[in-house]
């Protein structure tokens, strides 16, 4: 019965990697993330992924302080940001999130107010998705190391 569990929760695994690459989501730099994680280092994803989301906080935080400011002129600064998101973002393969970024960023390029209102707002709503897959991901693969250090007694 163990086995058919961890069974189950591999595939739940799998499905949801398969839904978060179809729906661009994630991409290949996510699987090379997971081709670092090894034995010695059984939660390296997502760790990696965390230290993600509290930066990207920060950046969201700094993005909508910026705009929220009616004096704001600064789109250089706003920038930055969005360059700091975009590389992190790129880095652990979160491809959708990147892409509102560049939108953003075009946005702030031009002075746009109205277009880096939006882009946020898009923004918010695609690094919430992100991270509530992502977590949802990693419960599953608790789940499933937990399951697999499970040891029963052998009776005779």
């Amino acid at each position: 019965m163990l086995g058919l569990g961890m069974e189950r929760l591999r595939t739940d695994i799998n499905r949801l990697l398969a839904l978060l690459f179809h729906q661009g989501v994630l991409d290949e730099q996510y699987l090379q993330l997971q081709q670092l994680q090894d034995e010695s280092s059984p939660n390296f994803v997502s760790e990696v992924v965390n230290i993600y989301f509290q930066e990207s906080e920060k950046l969201l935080r700094n993005l909508r302080s910026l705009l929220m400011d009616r004096e704001f002129s600064d789109y250089k600064k706003m920038g930055v940001h969005l360059n700091q998101f975009i590389g992190s973002s790129s880095s652990i393969g979160a491809k959708r999130v990147r892409n509102v970024c560049v939108a953003f960023r075009v946005a702030s390029e031009q002075n746009n107010r109205l277009g880096c209102l939006r882009a946020l707002e898009l923004l918010e709503h695609e690094y919430c998705y992100l991270k509530n897959k992502l977590h949802e991901l990693f419960q599953i693969e608790q789940q499933r190391l937990l399951a697999a250090a499970v040891r029963y007694p052998v009776q005779h």
